[in-house]
């Protein structure tokens, strides 16, 4: 039996991360080409506002306001019903490098990572914090000594919340309290070579990880079993979510080039799609 294929189904962006299932669409942010776009599950794709300031996370709260990270202010934004931008809350006196990917709590709490260095720039990886925005829009280090907090996800029951450390190879788990406070940190899954980047949960518990180095796409059970692997067409794995009809399609976020050709501008990024037999969670 041959291994199952991603299909394209739109290219021509620049980097695309932090993708998010919500309402009847895909929502995605083009970090390095500095917009935020939605695409249908007929495929449309649809520019939703420029944002040169590099959008990352999107969340959004529970009267369906986005709320988008800008990786170089660190900072967040909302989005009016207008489209326009206002200012949610200022990361810039915690956060120590570009702010990255975003969850949010049924409390209205935002979590937010970032590199903690400047790695554009070519500085050396150092260790970095999650940062906790609670409903008021004031922001708290909830966790430090991350190393890369990327991707991260919520269980269904509002208790558990699972980052992916892309430096330390490694997703960490935290117990959640309806405070936001995190405690209880242990490892939720040794990932040996693989680099972590965005993840999503399914509805057994399981998390598919997207392994940007070596490029490819892990369904990972708590304890580190590898349940599945598929490669992309593109040379890396980038970020991932489930939705679309019934939650049974894996959205992937592709990236064809090297890891050194990110940060260029050029337009080798793409969204690919396959069918899974586990939906995603659905949340109470």
């Amino acid at each position: 039996m041959s291994d199952p294929k991603f299909d394209i189904v739109a290219d021509g962006f620049s980097f695309l991360e932090c993708p998010r299932w919500h309402g009847d669409r895909l929502w995605m942010s083009d970090m390095v080409g500095g917009a935020i776009y939605t695409m249908t599950a007929a495929g449309t794709v649809e520019k939703v506002i420029d944002f040169p300031s590099r959008p990352a996370g999107l969340t959004f709260l529970s009267d369906d306001t986005l709320v988008m990270a800008s990786m170089k202010e660190r900072a967040l934004y909302r989005l009016d019903q207008t489209r326009q931008l206002k200012p949610y809350a200022d990361l810039s006196t915690l956060a120590t490098g570009p702010l990255n990917d975003s969850v949010i709590d049924r409390h209205g709490n935002i979590f937010v990572g970032h590199f903690g260095f400047d790695m554009e720039g070519g500085e050396a990886p150092k260790p970095a914090s999650v940062i906790k925005v609670d409903a008021k829009g004031e922001a708290f280090v909830a966790a430090d000594e991350m190393m890369f907090p990327n991707g991260s996800v919520i269980t269904p029951d509002g208790k558990t919340l699972i980052c992916a450390e892309t430096f330390a190879n490694r997703l960490t788990a935290f117990d959640l309290a309806a405070d936001g406070t995190l405690s209880g940190r242990r490892v939720w899954a040794d990932l040996g070579e693989e680099m972590p980047d965005g993840i999503c949960l399914d509805a057994s518990g399981a998390i598919w990880v997207s392994s940007i180095g070596p490029g490819v796409f892990l369904r990972v059970a708590e304890g580190g079993e590898i349940l599945q692997r598929i490669r992309p067409n593109a040379k890396r794995a980038v970020a991932c979510c489930l939705g679309g009809k019934n939650g049974q399609t894996l959205f992937a976020m592709t990236f064809e080039g090297e890891l050194e050709d990110i940060w260029s501008g050029i337009r080798a990024a793409q969204i690919e799609t396959i069918r899974v037999d586990v939906p995603g969670a659905q949340f109470n």
